[in-house]
């Protein structure tokens, strides 16, 4: 068992991280005591369990692929009924654990409170609507992980898995609840999702904070994902600082011991998202267009060196373009753009006047092995559309989005580069 709190207690204090801690979001699915009456089980998702006179009141139930593992570390701490579940968001890796605690409450024989935010339960209906759209997404951002055995979506090829449990009990702004003797009081806030939930536990003076606290750059422009709020996000933040806090307990990441340092990490979140909010309308407001603002707006290098606001998940350039699309629509301000011609047919005139497909890649080439990732892609891409049987192109192609993947650090640029590559991979040997 780990000293969570005097981990992250020294990474916060000395202000970096070595190394020498390994991964700040582990996937162990071990259980950590924090308190006589508090436990966290990290996983994919964290657990995190108040044990209270009436049962333990548990936030999140980790993914489908992780539930059953989290449920029988939570049994060997406690034997403990489940009395209430709170979602703090309806996103996969929270929710898809849900039917292991349910089966643990039939044969216990002990029902569970499930509570979330109204908008759960739409969300459950929006991943039916999306399904095959979600697991391709899975696939591209979580791969990796599910090579590993980490997976997040069902094991019945689809994305909710069908013993997903909808919240019962749900609000709107904000819901006291009790279980037994303990007090909990849930906000409800947009900022990764429009669904989200943060709980302020008075007795404990702790806050469960479900994904508003990642221990890596704001999850507020995935690319591949619905709109994100990221002044709303600030502002939960700052709701939070309001707190008598000193324990903070992320989703994701090591719990947070301490006022002093819960403000310094909380802050840092809110001051970044405030003023790339500022710096995009700015822009957005003299005229600029998207494609402007993208390549002159940046978050300076100190922020993105603290250990809790490394871009290795999202980055501030995915973030940028959320703004834009919550702000100014889905046009990014090229004409050219509002109503394009089909990227096969643009493609197919550059590779004629480039002199043909290969030497459009070629030049590609030249690009990538100067350091010129972005040039470099639109002209390959652009050569796999003009010829998307030749076999050389994809050969490059493979080459070149393998080599932008190894240099990008968040995991959503490397997801769908390194996707880009394997499919030109499997295009040029297809034996498995």
């Amino acid at each position: 068992m780990a000293d969570l709190i005097a981990l992250s207690s020294k990474i916060i204090d000395e202000g970096y991280d070595d190394g020498s801690a390994g991964p700040l979001n582990r996937i162990n699915h071990e259980l950590s005591v924090l308190d006589d009456n508090i436990a966290m089980v990290e996983a994919f998702s964290h657990a995190v369990c108040f044990r209270t006179d009436a049962g333990l009141a548990v936030f999140d139930t980790s993914g489908a692929q992780g539930g059953g593992r989290v449920v029988s570390a939570i049994r060997q701490w406690t034997d403990s009924p489940f009395h209430t579940v709170v979602y703090t968001h309806g996103h996969v890796d929270h929710v898809g654990g849900s039917g292991f605690f349910a089966a643990d409450a039939e044969k216990n024989g002990h029902p569970i409170r499930w509570v979330g935010h109204e908008n759960v339960g739409k969300r459950f209906d929006r991943y039916t609507l999306t399904d095959g759209y979600n697991q391709a997404i899975n696939e591209r951002q979580f791969g990796a992980f599910k090579r590993r055995g980490y997976g997040i979506g069902a094991d019945e090829g689809r994305f909710l898995p069908a013993d997903a449990v909808r919240p019962g009990t749900t609000y709107q702004d904000s819901i006291d609840l009790k279980v037994g003797d303990l007090d909990l009081e849930l906000v409800h806030a947009r900022g990764e999702t429009d669904d989200h939930t943060w709980a302020y536990l008075p007795e404990h003076k702790a806050i469960c904070a479900g994904d508003f606290f990642i221990w890596n750059f704001p999850n507020c422009g995935n690319p591949q994902k619905v709109q994100r709020y990221p002044l709303e996000w600030a502002g939960a933040m700052r709701a939070m600082l309001e707190r008598d806090v000193e324990l903070f307990l992320p989703a994701h990441g090591l719990p947070i011991a301490g006022a002093g340092r819960i403000r310094k990490v909380l802050t840092d979140v809110a001051e970044t998202l405030e003023k790339l909010v500022g710096d995009v309308l700015e822009r957005m407001n003299g005229g600029l267009t998207l494609d402007h603002i993208l390549h002159d707006v940046r978050v300076g290098p100190g922020v993105l060196e603290k250990p809790w606001m490394k871009p290795l998940y999202d980055e501030p350039e995915f973030v940028i373009r959320n703004i834009w699309r919550l702000y100014g629509g889905w046009w990014d301000g090229n004409p050219a753009r509002l109503k394009p011609a089909p990227d096969a047919v643009v493609a197919a005139e550059l590779a004629r006047l480039a002199g043909g497909a290969e030497a459009l890649a070629k030049a590609a080439q030249g690009h990538a092995d100067a350091g010129d990732f972005r040039l470099a892609c639109h002209l390959v891409e652009y050569a796999a559309l003009a010829e998307p049987e030749n076999l050389q192109v994809h050969g490059l192609r493979a080459e070149i989005y393998q080599a932008r993947r190894n240099q990008e650090t968040s995991l959503m640029a490397k997801g769908i580069f390194g996707t880009a590559a394997n499919i030109s991979k499997e295009k040029v040997d297809p034996t498995p």
